[in-house]
């Protein structure tokens, strides 16, 4: 007999420092997912169904699973530092948000077409639209992605995150199939950032029962990792673990990218059949 899924979606209304927000879930029994629709429409929620222990760790609107792209340094600055074009699908960094422009939700899927903001400048960058689209398959969400730059400007080639993911620091152990190898690696990454090269194109962060989230990014095999400790007066302030797929890219006028990203909640042996599958359906065109 076949399983029967059925999918719920709903909003929820929640006041932060910024003012209300409005959050948009998927749930289809098994695992949760939701988007602040009043930030980007960015990916804030995960979870297993009926449990209300997010995985995703939102201290900050760069931390949402989201698009964020980096060009050429154009004069503006991160609290002080230098920083690049970069259009975030959230928002910027003292929390302007980004203008959700089309948003459509039913049983089976959330879509939202938004005009990002510079994280560091926070103004909006008009020539990038950014589309999601999000949906439920038993144990796994797939988001599709897509970024086009409408502008002028060619941007210097540079590490594009497809996409990041912040995760709650009790999630610190990195595994990933390392090429030529058969079983995981497993490493707690430090700081600052650490390079790695993937096989099968997945990771997963896991916590000290063995449990935790996998990501899989089909064609990417390159990752970017590191663990912050957060404020050493209180490590819940900022504390995190991070992880990237990453691959070089130039942004030029015409420039056009769509990539799909998985995202599965359970054990090592469970993350790995599940994107496995994924890879043999996809191999097979089924």
């Amino acid at each position: 007999m076949r399983k029967r899924t059925v999918l719920f979606y709903f909003f929820v209304l929640l006041s932060s420092a910024s003012g209300q927000e409005v959050w948009h879930y998927l749930d289809n029994g098994q695992i949760r997912i939701g988007i602040n629709r009043s930030a980007g429409a960015g990916v804030g929620w995960f979870s297993e169904s009926g449990r209300d222990r997010n995985l995703l760790n939102r201290f900050d609107y760069g931390r949402y699973l989201q698009q964020s792209w980096y060009g050429s340094p154009d004069g503006s600055k991160w609290s002080g530092k230098p920083w690049v074009w970069n259009p975030v699908q959230v928002g910027g960094w003292q929390g302007k948000a980004a203008k959700v422009l089309d948003f459509k939700m039913d049983e089976s899927r959330i879509f939202a077409r938004t005009t990002p903001r510079h994280w560091a400048a926070e103004n909006e960058i008009e020539e990038v639209q950014f589309e999601e689209e999000i949906t439920l398959h038993d144990y796994v969400a797939r988001i599709h992605f897509s970024m086009k730059y409408t502008g002028k400007t060619a941007h210097s080639i540079h590490d594009q995150e497809l996409p990041a993911m912040f995760v709650n620091p009790e999630y610190s152990n990195l595994h990933f199939i390392k090429p030529g190898d058969s079983k995981p690696h497993s490493i707690r990454p430090g700081w600052p950032n650490e390079r790695y090269q993937i096989f099968n194109e997945w990771v997963a962060y896991l916590d000290e029962n063995g449990r935790g989230i996998g990501i899989h990014v089909p064609g990417i095999k390159t990752i970017t990792c590191y663990r912050s400790a957060g404020d050493k007066k209180n490590r819940d302030k900022g504390a995190c673990s991070y992880v990237a797929p990453i691959k070089r890219m130039e942004i030029k006028p015409g420039f056009h990218y769509e990539y799909d990203v998985y995202l599965t909640i359970g054990t090592l042996p469970e993350i790995r059949h599940r994107f496995a599958e994924i890879r043999k359906k996809a191999n097979t065109g089924n």
